[in-house]
């Protein structure tokens, strides 16, 4: 599986994230409700992010003299 894939859907996820706050704004009615929900895309995007960094991504950059 390629991990650019992965990060392709993690970068749309924060987009998603970034549009539900904009509507969030315009939308005073269920704007807290919008902002929770951007919250956990968010958060969901940032879990799989760490997921690829540290569960498939290769530690050739990784020197454990540092």
């Amino acid at each position: 599986m390629h991990t650019t894939a992965i990060l392709q859907e993690v970068h749309q996820l924060y987009g998603v994230s970034d549009r539900l706050d904009t509507l969030s704004e315009e939308h005073p009615i269920v704007s807290e409700a919008l902002l929770v929900i951007s919250g956990s895309v968010r958060n969901t995007a940032t879990l799989l992010e760490v997921l690829v960094a540290t569960k498939m991504a290769p530690f050739t950059e990784f020197d454990p003299a540092n």
